[in-house]
């Protein structure tokens, strides 16, 4: 690879388009002063990106223009290009978006324009690309950016009073090695950028952390909800199916029981109906049954019954007393001698009119007429009693009957003392009250006649069939109840779990699972009630909304993570990728150096005629003041930091002289040294061209005729373009470019080749 050409257009002094080739190992460019000549060393050093207007002796960009003169205008942009030889295909270039740009071609231009307003444009086979595009291909071929293939006399002392530190950054670049640098800052800079985002990422994850915590919450309550509709679920198919099973049994059970008790109703009616012996009595039986009925659904008089009883207690201790009394007269009289009875009539009307009084009081309270029968017949019974009594009195009747109507007396106590069992019987249960009034019936069912016994039976029975049907009505009702919370379970179940509510309609019962006790189902009924209370407490709604927000959140929580892997994996890759460009820029750097130690000395004793020079690595350090941010500290106070950073030394030993000092040479010697050291780089590490402007011009005829030999040393590894005023050196040159100022004001160029110019040399 070489530099075939340059194209100058508007630059400086170059009004006109000028072309020059480079077809020869050492080319040069002579001139008197003024003509223009180092105006194309500067345009080199701007088409390969130079950035300094000062180095280019400007103080703008528009002073890099043509200005005008007397016969030419002034222009407003100026351009040069640098067409390279590409036979070999080693210019290539990736563009920051990971995109290569075809060079496969047998030139690689590169052009620079500048605008009047300062403006730049870059291109390569005219593509518009950036300065570090241009940048990082010249690196690629050991062009750098330095400018350590561009000396000029000035420049040449350059490498000499640098710092150490810009002293190896010069070395650096003329070894190749700023590629090493470049890609070192590239990857500086994706790093930096890289924890950057890192750092924004690892803060929006923390962000939304809290968020998520929370929904995570509200998650972990929807999937326990869920849970809890699961179980619910199943608990619902076997206790609805249940449910449903039962109503469906009981229903028809109910249904069976109630016709079976209204057939044998009617058959007792029918029954009682035809026994005409009984007319008289089936009014008292319905209305025994009426009272019956009134007892089943009055339980509210229970109170007032109460406060009766006491006073039946009472008013049945003085009928006992009564009895007690009469008793013992009948036992004084002799049957077969007397049939008067002894006890004082007077005390027995006080015993009926007692009795009258008492059944009164209970007609007047307007209590049961159970009562109100019985205690009519009592006054029935005292009423003949008294009648037989003053019969007795009249010897009218005989002792037989006074016996008699005792015994009626002692069956009215009965009556009473039954009545006494009934209401304590009702108070406890309405069962109770029902039998023991069943048993009063029956009761006095014994002590009627044998005529009214079937009629007194069939009464009973058909009293306890309807007993039956008022339990069945109750338990209708009961039924009508669980038919009603049983499609109310449904509805609720709907709310609760939606649709699978209805799975119990597939669910099937084991055979021996069907006939369990009711107590089983009610203790499922309540463990239903409870998780539908933990369900309200959890939320009973499925949280779609949540759930589908967490999912999103977690996604990008999720999506951060990654982001935060692939940027940590990408800075250790970055990390590792430094460490290797380090490794590789120290190493070739140190071998660098070995090399041009060896090429220094040689070319030094050449220029020197004896005497040594190396190069050395040394290590120095920096004291920085930094101020201390510690947010605990009361105030700010400056703190040394140390940097420490590597550089260049040169040492040089003059042949018959003392000195090692750079500063104690003289402005030869320091040229002479410069150009061994710069020629010496060039060696080790030849640029595909070298660019030298009157770096000989300090040199008598001796040194330049071995400044001419080192010249054609270096042409057999670089292409030599070389400005100068020197002869020897012009006879070293195979073409030969004379510029001149033209008579428009323009500079331009005449060419010579090298017979001409050994001619135009001597």
């Amino acid at each position: 690879m070489y530099l075939k050409r340059i194209e100058l257009s508007g630059f400086k002094s170059f009004a006109k388009k000028t072309t020059l080739e480079f077809t020869s190992p050492i080319t040069a460019i002579v001139g008197p002063n003024g003509s223009g000549k180092s105006n194309i060393v500067e345009a080199i050093r701007f088409v390969l990106g130079e950035q300094s207007i000062k180095s280019l002796r400007g103080k703008s960009g528009s002073d890099l223009i043509f200005k005008g003169s007397k016969n030419l205008s002034k222009l407003s942009r100026a351009s040069v290009s640098a067409i390279f030889d590409n036979r070999k295909k080693i210019f290539k270039l990736e563009l920051s978006d990971n995109k290569s740009l075809n060079l496969d071609f047998e030139e690689v231009i590169i052009s620079r324009e500048v605008f009047s307003d300062g403006g730049n444009k870059y291109l390569l086979n005219k593509t518009d690309v950036r300065l570090k595009d241009i940048h990082e291909l010249l690196s690629g071929v050991n062009i750098g950016s330095s400018g350590h293939h561009i000396i000029s006399q000035g420049e040449a002392d350059r490498i000499l009073s640098a710092s150490i530190k810009e002293r190896r950054d010069m070395i650096e670049d003329a070894l190749g090695l700023k590629i090493f640098k470049y890609r070192l800052r590239e990857s500086e800079r994706k790093l930096e950028r890289s924890n950057e985002n890192l750092k924004e990422v690892a803060l929006l994850r923390r962000e939304i952390a809290p968020h998520i915590k929370f929904l995570k919450r509200q998650v972990e309550k929807i999937q326990k909800a869920e849970e809890m509709r699961k179980e619910l679920g199943t608990l619902y198919r076997e206790y609805l199916k249940r449910e449903e099973f039962y109503i469906k049994s009981e229903g028809e059970n109910l249904g069976t029981q109630k016709n079976r008790f209204q057939i044998e109703l009617d058959a007792i009616t029918q029954s009682l109906g035809e026994d005409n012996s009984l007319v008289g009595e089936e009014d008292s039986t319905t209305e025994k049954s009426q009272n019956q009925i009134a007892i089943d659904t009055k339980e509210q008089e229970l109170s007032s019954i109460r406060d009766l009883k006491d006073e039946l207690s009472r008013k049945l201790g003085r009928i006992e007393g009564m009895i007690e009394v009469a008793e013992e007269g009948l036992a004084g009289i002799d049957t077969t001698e007397s049939t008067q009875m002894t006890v004082p009539y007077q005390e027995v009307e006080d015993f009926a009119q007692t009795i009258k009084e008492y059944s009164d009081t209970i007609l007047t309270t307007g209590n049961e007429s159970g009562i109100e029968t019985i205690i009519r017949s009592i006054q029935d019974h005292i009423t003949t009693f008294l009648s037989a009594y003053r019969d007795v009195s009249k010897k009218e009747t005989s002792f037989g009957d006074a016996t008699s109507k005792l015994e009626e007396m002692k069956a009215s106590k009965e009556s009473i003392s039954g009545e006494l069992q009934k209401i304590e019987d009702k108070e406890n249960n309405l069962t109770t009250q029902v039998i023991a009034f069943k048993k009063l019936l029956e009761q006095e069912k014994v002590e009627e006649k044998e005529k009214n016994r079937v009629h007194y039976e069939l009464l009973m029975k058909k009293r306890d069939i309807e007993s039956e049907m008022n339990l069945i009505r109750i338990k209708e009702e009961n039924f009508k109840r669980i038919k009603n919370a049983f499609q109310s379970e449904l509805t609720e179940g709907e709310v609760l779990i939606g649709q699978h509510i209805f799975a119990y309609t597939s669910y099937e019962l084991e055979e021996d699972q069907v006939n369990e006790s009711r107590a089983a189902q009610e203790e499922r009924r309540k463990k239903i009630e409870r998780l539908k209370i933990k369900l309200e407490d959890a939320g009973a709604s499925t949280g779609n909304d949540v759930l589908k927000e967490y999912d999103e959140v977690t996604e990008r929580d999720h999506f951060l993570k990654g982001e935060i892997e692939d940027l940590n994996k990408s800075i250790e890759s970055l990390q590792q990728l430094m460490n290797d460009l380090q490794d590789k820029l120290d190493t070739q750097f140190k071998e660098g150096i070995n090399k041009i130690n060896a090429e220094f000395d040689t070319f030094f004793r050449l220029m020197f005629g004896g005497g040594n020079a190396s190069i050395k690595v040394i290590t120095e350090q920096k004291r920085k003041r930094k101020k201390n941010e510690d947010l605990e500290s009361v105030s700010e106070e400056m703190e040394d930091e140390v940097e420490e950073f590597e550089g260049v030394e040169i040492d040089v030993s003059l042949p018959r002289k003392k000195t090692r000092e750079l500063h104690m040479l003289s402005g030869g010697e320091r040229s002479l040294a410069s150009i061994a050291l710069l020629f010496a780089i060039s060696r080790v590490n030849p640029p595909p061209f070298l660019v030298l402007d009157e770096t000989d011009a300090a040199l008598d005829e001796a040194n330049s005729r071995k400044y001419g030999d080192m010249l054609e040393r270096l042409s057999k590894s670089s292409q030599l373009i070389v400005v100068t005023h020197n002869r020897e050196t012009m006879s070293r040159a195979n073409v030969l470019y004379g510029v001149t100022v033209g008579l428009d004001g323009g500079s331009k160029l005449l060419s010579v080749h090298f017979d001409e110019a050994v001619q135009i040399a001597k």
